[in-house]
């Protein structure tokens, strides 16, 4: 595999300062016998490892090498010969960058490794140490020498500080801007081209104050023709001056008082005119040379807002013929779209001047004003009027659902600001419905609980969605209820199929997120079955959007929502669809198994519900074994539902074969080691319930024999062995040469739980006649299917010392004969 860290350009820069492309290679670094150093090495992508060299480059101790733009290394081996590497990954070029610093011995984090010029550098700027640059003389006949020197200067950052330093100290660009003139007056073309190329390479300088000086309002249109006379397109200029003075028209939609409000509205405009149209596209080695001209651009608009923002005249005077029914649309359509722009100014702003910016609006009323402009029948002035609010939500939506909550109590549902929203969603012209989608967007974020915690309190939020439960999700839905009136779509044409398709996605999400409050309105309004209606639309998109929705629904595990389900028999449209699709391996094929496969696995009442009522239909589906395994989950549980006692035997001794640890304690078994010695003797522990033959040996009562009868055809069909357990118990007996103590098992009722008396005291640990210390009773034996008739040991009292004692006693041939312990309880011996 090609390693594209090391993949690199090679350029080399002409005489006419423009960078060639020498071809795509791959680059390393190596000692070169021949160079005597350390060299970079490109080879030709085209002709593998052992192709032709595109570069052979020694690097000297000396030499000034500049890291730009985390992908680029520029440097220069000669006088006129300057080379760059552009590397396809940063990674490459850090590598290479530490290599060639390992060799000057310099910190890889440095962008260039030589602050010093060469010799040559020195006797061409004559002493470059020195605070200021000579320039040639600012008349026609040096315009060539001129241009060669800003040209040679730019490659050099430290060439381009003294330059800038000498444009800047000299007054040098008001000079120039009158020999523009004289040029322009003269009809001098080589001159008027040799002021573009200087006046082209002091943008690329790159300083804010040479930038205030070009942008002045005395200098800017003069800059701008200095940039018409491009040489590259053969003595034809462009006529950028006409379109600024006489074609763009600046309009004031509100008479602006402040004349310097004005003039930085104007410079702005400029600039910006500049930047996008006159200025060439710039090169990959320029885009960093042009930073300032961007930073330039946007404090200007930042100035702008605020000074339009002190502006309360301003301000009121917008809103106020914005809402007035005597404006005519055309100035509507002119304040709208300069309000627009002014939100999106304020894009700029930093978060703490942006949340003053939007309160400001807030309070001279925004809302209002765009819920009269929203009711409007222009259909682009509707359009501003939703990039604003988009602005408005994105932003801070906690202050929009305080005015749609506070304007509920003034107006009509009809006239709600956050139902024209979805009345203009549903009511949307484009065939793609891109309006739609936008307005879709902007309502999820209204309803999202998450953006109603920055202000809200748990009682606001409630109320909130109430609100939008009982004035707003009617007008949402209805578009979904006029068209599923039938067994199959009304209307199923692509567009209706896009619009259903979103209120659908915003009601899952609402299913997601509103619990309660779509809850009541699906089960109340039967939401779902329909939903499902729309699974026979021809579009696949909407059927599935249809069968997410259920599936959110049935992944809530909620009982309330399965009832739901079971009582309208709202499987059978999934079942239909689910069997019109045939063979056909498709996401709708895939998306309907999944959710039976769901149900199977986690949802009980459910499946008992689809194996009662669709089996028939689906038994013969055997490419999956989802359906056959709905059939055994459900037989299970009717299994489990005819003998109860056979189901709770299976769960007790599920509890205590399967436990990870042998020495973990059951619950009961906690409360019974936890209580004093004096209460142990009156109460009762409980064990795991024993085979027949042990409970009836240890003192089972009679008169629980009809209980125990089907435990004991349980061991049978186990293929359990009464004897067995006794030569066992025998064997551990002898082993241990302990007494066993006496069991006393008794029943209650019709439960399972099987008790076990505490041992008399004479045969507890520590007391008076329990033989030594520490030793421990032999524990009665139970056999279970999972340990194939091994026997397990239920110590009530262990003591880890006893345990190694009793190891050496029994040996060898006693580990082997002993099974492992299921259960090994402790008992603290104080």
């Amino acid at each position: 595999m090609t390693d594209t860290r090391r993949r690199v350009k090679v350029y080399t820069l002409n005489e006419d300062r423009q960078w060639d492309d020498r071809g795509t290679g791959h680059v390393s670094s190596g000692y070169v016998e021949r160079l005597k150093g350390m060299s970079l090495l490109v080879r030709a992508e085209s002709d593998g490892e052992s192709g032709s060299l595109l570069l052979e480059s020694k690097i000297n101790p000396n030499t000034a090498y500049q890291k730009q733009q985390d992908t680029l290394i520029v440097w220069s081996e000669a006088e006129n010969y300057d080379l760059a590497l552009s590397f396809q990954e940063k990674a490459g070029c850090d590598e290479i960058w530490e290599k060639i610093c390992q060799v000057q011995g310099k910190d890889p984090s440095v962008d260039i490794t030589q602050e010093l010029v060469d010799e040559s550098e020195e006797e061409r700027f004559d002493d470059m140490s020195s605070p200021g640059l000579e320039l040639p003389p600012c008349e026609l006949g040096h315009l060539e020498e001129l241009a060669e020197l800003v040209a040679s200067s730019l490659p050099s950052p430290l060439r381009r500080e003294k330059l800038a330093l000498a444009v800047e100290n000299e007054g040098y660009i008001r000079k120039l801007l009158e020999l523009f003139r004289q040029c322009e007056d003269l009809e001098n073309a080589d001159g008027l081209h040799h002021l573009y190329e200087i006046v082209k390479g002091i943008f690329l300088l790159n300083r804010t104050a040479l930038f205030e000086v070009m942008f002045s309002e005395e200098c800017i249109m003069d800059v701008i023709g200095c940039l018409e006379h491009d040489p590259a397109l053969g003595g034809l200029p462009r006529r950028h001056r006409d379109f600024l003075t006489k074609t763009a028209r600046f309009k004031e939609v509100i008479p602006i008082g402040d004349p310097e409000l004005r003039a930085k509205i104007h410079q702005t405009y400029r600039v910006q005119y500049i930047q996008d149209m006159v200025l060439p596209t710039p090169s990959v080695f320029e885009e960093n040379m042009l930073s300032t001209l961007h930073s330039f651009i946007f404090f200007n608009k930042v100035e702008i807002v605020g000074m339009l923002q002190d502006d309360e005249k301003f301000l009121t005077d917008l809103f106020a013929q914005l809402t007035d029914e005597a404006t005519d649309d055309d100035k509507r359509h002119e304040l709208v779209n300069f309000l627009k722009e002014f939100c999106a100014f304020s894009q700029t702003l930093q978060p703490q001047n942006r949340d003053t910016f939007f309160k400001t609006l807030s309070n001279m009323g925004i809302l209002p004003a765009l819920e009269v402009i929203l009711g409007m029948d222009d259909v682009q002035v509707r359009g501003a009027a939703t990039d604003i609010f988009s602005y408005l939500v994105e932003y801070n939506p906690s202050m929009v659902q305080e005015f749609i909550m506070q304007e509920s109590q003034q107006n009509d549902d009809d006239i709600l600001l956050i139902n024209l929203i979805i009345e203009h969603m549903i009511c949307d012209s484009d065939p793609e419905l891109g309006g739609a989608v936008q307005l879709m967007g902007l309502l999820r974020t209204l309803v999202d609980p998450e953006n109603m915690m920055a202000t809200a309190n748990k009682t606001e939020k409630t109320e909130f969605l109430s609100f939008f439960y009982k004035h707003c999700m009617h007008v949402l839905s209805a578009p979904l209820l006029a068209n599923t009136t039938d067994d199959k779509p009304s209307r199923d044409d692509f567009q209706t199929s896009q619009l259903l398709a979103l209120i659908l996605e915003l009601l899952t999400f609402c299913v997601e997120h509103h619990t309660y409050h779509i809850k009541n309105y699906i089960i109340n309004k039967d939401i779902l079955r329909r939903v499902l209606v729309l699974t026979a639309s021809q579009h696949a998109f909407l059927a599935l959007c249809a069968l997410r929705f259920m599936r959110r629904i049935i992944g809530l595990k909620d009982e309330f929502y399965n009832r739901y389900i079971m009582k309208n028999f709202l499987f059978e449209p999934v079942v239909k669809a689910f069997l019109n699709n045939g063979a056909r391996y498709n996401l709708m094929n895939s998306a309907i198994i999944e959710m039976f496969e769901y149900v199977r696995v986690d949802v009980k009442s459910l499946t008992a519900h689809i194996v009662e009522n669709y089996w028939k239909a689906l038994e013969d589906v055997d490419y999956v074994q989802t359906f056959k395994g709905l059939k055994l989950r459900y037989e299970q549980q009717r299994e489990r539902q005819d003998n109860p006692k056979l189901d709770s035997m299976r769960s007790i001794l599920r509890n205590h074969r399967f436990r990870r640890d042998a020495r973990t304690l059951d619950d009961d078994e906690e409360m019974w080691f936890n209580a004093d010695e004096e209460e142990l003797e009156d109460c009762e522990a409980v064990v795991p319930p024993s085979d027949n033959k042990t409970t009836k040996a240890s003192g089972g009562v009679g008169e629980n024999e009809d209980l125990m009868d089907p435990i004991s055809k349980f061991m049978e069909r186990k293929k359990l062995k009464d004897s067995d357990d006794k030569e066992v118990l025998g064997k551990s007996s002898s082993l241990s040469g302990r007494q066993s103590p006496s069991f006393k098992l008794s029943f209650s009722g019709s439960t399972t739980k099987t008790s076990l008396s505490s041992p008399p005291a004479s045969l507890r640990p520590g007391s008076p006649g329990s033989g030594a210390k520490g030793s421990p009773p032999t524990a009665a034996t139970v056999t279970t299917k999972d340990r194939l008739q091994s026997t397990l040991w239920v110590g009530l009292v262990d003591y880890p010392d006893d345990d190694e004692e009793d190891e050496e006693d029994v040996g060898g041939e006693s580990k082997e004969e002993t099974p492992p312990l299921s259960k090994k309880s402790k008992l603290s011996s104080s």
